[in-house]
């Protein structure tokens, strides 16, 4: 999503019918004055009290809307009507209301930095970005009541509508309602901040919302003020950790509590139905600065991750759903620099097996109702404006053609069409190109030019009204309409014991030790009767979240979870920010440790140096961390280092260090991060994370451009190749390890057969499945006896690979992860069996043509990454097709001129 103060619209929304009193109840098909509407006309009398800077959107928090027909009188009106006493407008488009406006961070600035114009009336200011004009309104309601989101069929006129008439079908209730809009009103609802209409009684709604790891700050989410009633969401740990855990149950458990909790928000008016998550774009780059919203660089762990966190955000039934989920950003989209403009051509083996591999499983498999498109251009056509991406690939390739499935833009996405590929030359026909070739609806504000679209003939009504049939449809599939079976979802499902404690087991299970000279666990009868806690992570709140995050219940740091143990006396320093020359705090940390018994210092990156629209230029520590690690290091006491942030840093220097005896990596554990630190450190808890991406050397940076999309290595050996399938080089930390404080022995409990005829096997399986195969078609079960041979109770992740130095075309991947699992707490001298499925697609590799194949060759698997356990075998007879890619059109036709670009080596925006 957009960032950039030209488009961003930070905050939250109260999405509410009217005023009416929160029922839950099915719609009934006689609609009854329930006071849902007021009986006279309400236009509030106000007081400017002027511009004030907002920083962190705090001033009303309330109540909020988001509509593009956004003006002060609306606003005021609005809040006006709901009792309110003071209302503001910010952003363009949004609203916010309170009975007294909080200034404890806020400012009064020149009424000039009201400069935001309002969408559908440019004269007007709309305050400004984090800026609020705000009004003190002289005469609102009184004993107005705002109890929460009111299903729209249960409110005033619109039940009266054919709409809201339960004996017909959904599709012809739709359909009434699509026709029953005047252009001007199709035009105003296929935007995210869509109006509704006040004549027909349709409420205005707000689409973005966010929850890559938690309910998210975004326009169509509000935080209230604490204590207050959702004032607060879980936040659990940024996607990158959890995925470190290979815990597909812990997955699919975090996702049903952001998806349970963002339902209550929206059955209460504090958020929207649908989140714009999760994030499924392969870690690919190293620099990537959103790499931490994702599950890693390789896409079996990204796809087995979709297909647990979207069942569980939208729940079991795809027309009855807890939330609409949203898998972004489609396609081929993993860097910043330059984000808005570039363009890649990425070849049909790897579009088919890394770039959409994940999309295909989203939809596919998973019933998701949404997808994104993203920013940039594939193949010279903006992937807003890409007819094979959208329509051949998604829509009839992968059927994503339900009634409810659309099809929304990345925040501004169709306004770069034109303003930064340059592919047409005018802002309508920006729209015009992305309407037609499939988005429904765009975040931003350039498909209000579609009134021009259409007296140019660039479009036609019945495409908006297609887009608007899918949007409708897609609310009515959340109860938008008439309530469901989540509606009751309140306050009391948000944040409760069980989800706090899933947020502190997601933070543990991630955590990864990466070094360990025999220091931890510390366990509970160590000696040290003093620690130095040291670093720019030490006393981290919200630094521990991450980007995409919303207001946690409380942020416990790691100080203070020190502090709270009473085994030992804190000394604590903070001896240096993240990225600073600023040396003064180096004595303070130094003469913390030297009166202490053990140092752990606490460091690595944050948001400063990766988050949306900001990629990583280096892969080395700080300098000026890693010179005060050195100097602790020389110390002679014992050290622990742990490294936090999503993407890697090179830590040859830390492991090299005999100065320091440990290395954790922490990643962004969030509102538990503390406690989940103290106790793998105590080894109250084991540490069994593995790295779900590659520790590239600081080198790579150098080596390799940040704009070759390419995976596979040069077979001349100029290029190295991308994440562990095709890096040729050393890596600092490879894919998948981990330490843990025990050891494991390893045995097959059953194995493969060291033969099989790859027709036979088809054959076999399309007899058994009525003749339809493709990569999820079942193969085979390894199994794996894993024994706990160590004096530490401790999970274990089981790896499994698979490689070939024989099979399908050159390069060939160095080996490819086809199956994981998660052990828990096995007990010195116990063992478990990891069952490890196989699937035809784990033995399938993309041909040059994007087609999946079974190629003849001889196989090996081997169980983790240092192959404790190894298996031989062979397929024989011919390759085999399982799956399919079309090919792109040789010339794609356009309503309006465009120009195709070409493939990006600089930053284009």
């Amino acid at each position: 999503m957009r960032t950039s103060s030209k488009l961003f619209r930070a905050g939250t929304k109260v999405l509410l019918s009217l005023i009416a009193v929160h029922t839950g109840v099915e719609a009934s098909a006689t609609c009854t004055d329930n006071g849902s509407a007021p009986t006279i006309a309400y236009n509030a009398s106000t007081n400017y009290l002027g511009c004030y800077s907002d920083p962190s959107v705090t001033i009303l928090t309330a109540a909020k809307l988001s509509t593009i027909i956004m003006t002060p009188q609306y606003c005021v009106n609005w809040c006006g009507q709901r009792g309110f006493e003071y209302g503001g407008v910010e952003f363009g488009t949004q609203c916010f209301c309170g009975s007294m406006p909080d200034f404890s961070a806020a400012s009064k600035t020149n009424d000039s930095s009201c400069n935001s114009q309002c969408s559908t009336e440019t004269s007007i200011s709309c305050g400004g970005n984090y800026v609020m004009s705000l009004y003190q309104i002289l005469d609102p309601r009184v004993n107005a009541t705002n109890t929460g989101f009111v299903p729209a069929c249960q409110t005033q006129p619109l039940c009266s509508h054919q709409v809201c008439d339960t004996s017909w079908s959904i599709a012809e209730r739709v359909s009434s309602l699509v026709n029953s809009l005047t252009v001007e009103e199709k035009i105003l609802n296929v935007v995210d901040a869509s109006a509704g209409s006040e004549r027909l009684g349709l409420p205005s709604y707000e689409w973005w919302n966010e929850a890559t790891h938690g309910v998210g700050s975004a326009p169509g989410v509000q935080f209230t003020s604490k204590p207050a009633g959702f004032s607060y969401a879980t936040s659990f740990p940024s996607p990158i950790l959890t995925a470190a855990s290979f815990d597909d149950a812990l997955i699919r458990a975090i996702a049903n509590v952001i998806g349970k909790e963002g339902r209550a928000f929206a059955n209460n008016g504090f958020s929207g139905f649908d989140f714009w998550a999760p994030n499924i774009n392969g870690f690919r780059d190293p620099r990537w600065g959103r790499g931490q919203e994702t599950p890693g660089e390789d896409i079996f762990v990204v796809q087995s991750y979709i297909r647990n966190f979207v069942p569980g955000l939208q729940g079991d039934d795809p027309e009855d759903k807890q939330v609409i989920a949203t898998c972004k950003h489609f396609a081929v989209y993993d860097l910043e620099t330059g984000r808005y403009g570039n363009n890649y051509d990425p070849t049909q083996q790897d579009l088919a097996e890394y770039f959409l591999a994940p999309f295909k499983t989203c939809v596919r498999d998973t019933g998701v109702g949404s997808i994104m498109c993203s920013y940039n251009a594939v193949s010279g056509i903006p992937a807003c404006a890409n007819e094979y991406l959208l329509e051949e690939v998604l829509r009839k390739h992968w059927n994503f053609t339900a009634d409810y499935n659309y099809v929304v833009s990345d925040c501004g996405a169709v306004t770069d069409i034109w303003q930064y590929h340059n592919f047409t030359d005018t802002e309508e026909g920006a729209a015009s190109v992305a309407l037609n070739a499939g988005v429904d609806l765009e975040c931003g504000s350039s498909y209000l030019k579609l009134n021009e679209s259409l007296a140019a003939k660039q479009i036609s009504v019945q495409a908006l009204d297609q887009a608007l049939t899918r949007l409708y449809s897609a609310l009515f599939t959340v109860g938008f309409f008439d309530g469901g079976k989540y509606s009751d979802l309140d306050f009391s499902d948000v944040s409760t014991p069980a989800a706090q404690a899933l947020a502190y087991e997601a933070a543990v299970e991630g955590m990864t030790l990466l070094k360990n000279d025999k220091l931890l666990p510390l366990g509970p009868a160590h000696k040290f009767k003093t620690v130095a806690v040291v670093g720019p992570f030490a006393n981290a709140t919200t630094q521990m979240q991450g980007d995409y995050s919303g207001i946690p219940p409380f942020l416990v740091s790691p100080l203070e979870a020190f502090e709270g143990y009473h085994g030992w006396k804190v000394n604590y320093a903070l001896g240096t920010a993240i990225h600073d020359q600023n040396t003064t705090g180096f004595d303070l940390a130094l003469a913390a440790a030297e009166k202490s018994d053990l140092i752990i210092y606490l460091g690595g990156i944050d948001n400063s140096i990766e988050a949306e629209t900001l990629d990583r230029t280096s892969l080395t520590w700080p300098q000026n961390q890693l010179d005060l690690i050195t100097n602790l290091s020389k110390l002679s006491i014992p050290m622990t280092v742990v490294q936090f942030g999503g993407g890697q840093l090179d830590d040859s220097a830390l492991l090299q260090n005999e100065g320091i005896q440990a290395l954790v990596w922490a990643g962004y554990p969030s509102q538990s991060g503390g406690p989940a630190l103290l106790d793998v450190l105590l080894g109250r808890r084991s540490l069994a994370g593995r790295l779900p991406v590659t520790q590239y050397p600081a080198s790579y940076a150098d080596e390799v451009s940040i704009f070759d999309i390419n995976l596979r290595p040069d077979l001349n050996g100029s290029y190295p190749g991308r994440t562990y399938k095709w890096y040729t080089g050393n890596p600092v930390v490879p894919f998948g390890y981990g330490l843990h404080y025990t050891e494991f022995e390893f045995e097959w409990e059953e194995a493969l057969e060291c033969e099989y005829n790859i027709q036979q096997l088809i054959a076999s399986y399309q007899t058994d499945i009525s003749g339809t195969i493709n990569d999820n078609t079942p193969f085979a079960t390894v199994k794996a006896r894993v024994k706990n041979v160590g004096h530490e109770a401790s999970d274990y992740v089981s790896l499994l690979f698979l490689s070939s130095d024989d099979a399908g075309p050159i390069p060939r991947p160095n080996k490819s992860l086809v199956s994981y699992l998660r052990l828990h707490n096995i007990k010195s001298g116990s063992e478990e069996v990891s069952d490890l499925p196989l699937t035809l697609g784990s033995l399938a590799r993309a041909d040059e043509n994007g087609s999946l194949v079974i190629f003849p060759g001889h196989y090996k698997i081997a169980l983790d990454i240092f192959e404790s356990l190894t298996f031989e075998f062979s397929l024989q007879g011919y390759p085999a097709v399982i799956d399919t890619l079309p090919v792109p059109d040789a010339q794609y036709n356009f309503t309006v001129p465009v120009h195709i670009e070409p493939a990006s080596t600089e930053a284009h925006s």
